[in-house]
């Protein structure tokens, strides 16, 4: 993901029903968020590593203890090859069955969702799985000087996208994302309860579109087969 909280807002309902089924999670937050908060008199630096422990700790509210920082400058990511070879650099360390990531498609319904950052690390993850990841002549150095042998991804789930193909009802989990999004207090604190109100009823609206009976809540995805 491009920010912390970006995993809390898309997905966190879902992280912690994997966790809670015995899947192993790791985070890779590309930025440390360091142009984004509401504390006054904080600089950058200060930014970014209290963003980080809010990080830490949302991610410890669903079950997630491995939590990677990459540290490019909030606001300017670019899907670039350095980009590329970072996170192609963890997939080949973690070796995941699955990644999931921000979408880089733009979409046009809820603008949100398609921060620039967000299509940048959308954009560069997906290159990184194919197909940088599995390729042994793609950034040979991971090979020759770090020992990180080629790895495929079975499949991608991207969040935020115009497409939506998957559903996961996330509603025994729910309260669990608030409480990560929760921990994001220098991003959140300021809506109050308005904050809990406009995820519930967004996540409601996620479960009508996926025919889950009324009350029942759900996060959406678009699952990418790249096996």
């Amino acid at each position: 993901m491009a920010h912390p909280d970006d995993v809390d807002f898309g997905c966190a309902g879902t992280v912690a029903r994997w966790t809670d089924r015995g899947i192993e999670v790791t985070y890779l937050i590309v930025t440390d968020g360091d142009a984004g908060g509401r504390d006054d008199g904080l600089s950058r630096a200060e930014m970014a590593e209290l963003r980080r422990a809010e990080q830490h700790a949302a991610a410890d509210r669903v079950g997630v203890g491995d939590v990677r920082f990459l540290g490019y400058p909030d606001g300017r990511v670019e899907a670039t090859l350095d980009l590329r070879r970072d996170i192609a650099r963890v997939i080949r360390q973690v070796r995941p069955d699955r990644v999931l990531t921000q979408s880089a498609e733009r979409n046009y319904q809820r603008i949100y969702p398609s921060h620039p950052d967000h299509r940048a690390v959308g954009a560069a993850t997906l290159d990184a799985v194919y197909p940088d990841a599995r390729n042994p002549y793609a950034f040979p150095e991971l090979l020759e000087k770090e020992g990180l042998t080629e790895w495929t991804v079975r499949e991608v789930w991207t969040c935020g996208g115009p497409l939506v193909n998957h559903y996961v009802d996330i509603t025994d989990t729910a309260d669990r994302k608030l409480a990560a999004l929760k921990a994001h207090a220098s991003q959140t604190a300021h809506r109050g309860e308005e904050l809990e109100r406009s995820i519930r009823r967004f996540l409601g609206h996620n479960a009508s579109l996926a025919g889950l009976p009324e009350g029942r809540l759900a996060e959406g995805f678009q699952v990418i087969g790249t096996a």
